[in-house]
């Protein structure tokens, strides 16, 4: 196995299907990557004989198997290293028995562990322990749920890294503008996943985070970098309403209401308002209240007469607000269409209705039968419009993002001459009845 005299940079194949990880392992290691691992989901999915495949096809690599060992530690052990592998990957939450299990076991068959410490209460203590314990190598692993939440765990790295004397893996959320700071750090081992797995050119990819890893640089990307509450603006507008509801377990729309211009796309916080049907005098007391970046949504009935128009854009417009979504009736929309602003509305007619302010601004509403809280996150396209709670923003953020990313890719497959069906093994994974 190569030794650390460089930082190494190992490739977790996070896949379900034994078909795609090789392909991707293999642009993987033509675009500089060293280590091979066979990702949980991957072992779970395809057994061990994952681990056979990759040792058959890149017989001169150093293959990890990420086993996540919690108990039965020389069974599991002893089986990843016979089918190939020569790191396997321990939990740090496991008893000390079962570490050491894992230990003797290594040294039977010349392997190596390393042990995560994902989830673990005190990790720097841990680490000291697993030390002791006699392990070849320690990841401070920051899981993709807590991923999601725009969290990345740094500052724990260089703790753990200070505290141990072996080498130690960063994991979970590395890409190529941060690389380098896991690096700085003090990690030797840079483990990536979807930076390089959901990369339409993992070759590409895997190049710019070697890039980074080996001069210190932060490499530009616009993907796999997470939100958190200070940038979620940034990445909502970059995914789609699709992307949104595949993430929200295919809720959080609107239904029924579509922008009343082809290619309008709108993201920002909601001020909400209630009115009755065509009284527009709340809907334009909004428009003065709203901040800029803003988008109004009007709970009108969903029915006429209309309560938006050409001036209430105009308005709009000039407060510089991100959009409107009515349910209810909008006019003047060729006047609309003219300026670009990004309406969204249930219906369409020409007649106005009357200024009599009954309504409020600002209150929780329902729209087709979901809920919008003042500050909810309202994202518009030629789909329709989807509502993602304030307190979920960064978290659903994060996670429709990792679905536009597993899309670049999963198209890259289908444009080489593939199907939707073929790549996705669809038959397989169908529901059994």
């Amino acid at each position: 196995m190569p030794d650390l005299e460089r930082v190494i940079l190992q490739v977790a194949l996070d896949f379900v299907d034994l078909d795609r990880a090789l392909k991707v392992a293999q642009e993987a290691i033509a675009g500089g990557a060293d280590w091979l691992e066979a990702g949980t989901p991957l072992i779970k999915s395809e057994g061990l004989d994952c681990v056979r495949a990759l040792r058959q096809k890149f017989s001169d690599r150093t293959i990890v198997a990420d086993m996540k060992i919690m108990d039965a530690g020389r069974i599991e052990l002893e089986a990843a290293a016979k089918a190939g592998a020569n790191i396997v990957d321990v939990l740090g939450a496991a008893a000390d028995s079962t570490i050491a299990e894992c230990v003797e076991a290594a040294r039977n068959y010349g392997n190596k562990v390393v042990v995560d410490l994902i989830s673990c209460g005190d990790p720097v203590a841990r680490a000291r322990q697993l030390e002791q314990l006699g392990v070849d190598y320690i990841a401070c692993h920051t899981a993709i749920d807590v991923q999601m939440l725009g969290v990345y765990q740094f500052d724990l790295l260089k703790q753990v890294c200070a505290a141990v004397n072996i080498p130690v893996a960063a994991a979970g959320g590395i890409h190529s503008e941060n690389a380098a700071d896991a690096v700085a750090a003090g990690a030797r081992i840079i483990i990536v996943g979807g930076a390089i797995t959901k990369s339409a050119d993992a070759k590409g990819a895997t190049e710019a985070i070697r890039r980074a890893i080996d001069s210190g640089e932060r490499v530009a990307t616009d993907l796999y970098k997470r939100a958190t509450m200070e940038n979620v603006r940034e990445v909502l507008s970059k995914v789609s309403t699709a992307n949104l509801s595949d993430a929200l377990h295919r809720g959080g729309v609107l239904p029924g209401i579509y922008p009343i211009s082809p290619g309008a796309r709108m993201c920002g916080p909601a001020l909400t308002v209630r009115a009755a049907p065509g009284d527009w005098a709340k809907p334009v007391e909004a428009i003065d209240q709203a901040r800029e970046g803003d988008v109004i949504v009007i709970e009108a009935g969903g029915v006429g007469p209309a309560l938006w128009g050409e001036l209430a854009t105009y308005s709009a417009i000039q407060r510089k607000l991100a959009g409107v979504v009515i349910d209810g009736a909008i006019r003047d929309t060729p006047e609309i269409r003219a300026t670009g602003f990004a309406a969204f509305a249930r219906l369409i007619m020409p007649n106005a209705g009357e200024p009599r302010g009954f309504g409020e601004i600002g209150m929780p509403i329902k729209l087709a039968g979901i809920v919008v809280k003042p500050g909810d996150w309202v994202v518009g396209d030629d789909d329709g419009v989807c509502v993602v709670p304030r307190e979920k923003a960064a978290e659903y953020a994060n996670r429709a993002q990792g679905v536009l990313e597993q899309e670049n890719r999963i198209r890259k497959e289908i444009q080489e001459g593939s199907t939707l069906s073929v790549v996705t093994h669809l038959m397989r994974w169908e529901k059994a009845g």
